[in-house]
């Protein structure tokens, strides 16, 4: 399992088990299952998951600019395809 640093980038992700966290620079998103069974392989799991939240609450803690909520993107504009 590779690490992340959590908002650094919009690239990284993530992935223990069927569980993917991707990495955004105002989100990181997360999607899929993750079943942590009651065995070694569930306590490495378990394990990977908690050093990944620990990093987010981490990162987020860290900020000093911490806003209240994130602002939304501006909708995108639509532009004629000059190719059709």
């Amino acid at each position: 399992m590779s690490t992340m640093k959590p908002y650094a980038d919009d690239a990284d992700a993530l992935t223990i088990g069927d569980l993917t966290l991707e990495n955004g620079r105002d989100c990181v998103s997360v999607g899929g299952s993750l079943d942590l069974t009651r065995d070694k392989p569930g306590l490495a799991y378990a394990q990977a998951l908690k050093a990944a939240v620990d990093a987010i609450v981490h990162a987020l803690e860290s900020d000093a600019a911490l806003p209240e909520r994130v602002v939304p993107p501006k909708p995108t504009t639509e532009v004629k395809n000059p190719f059709g």
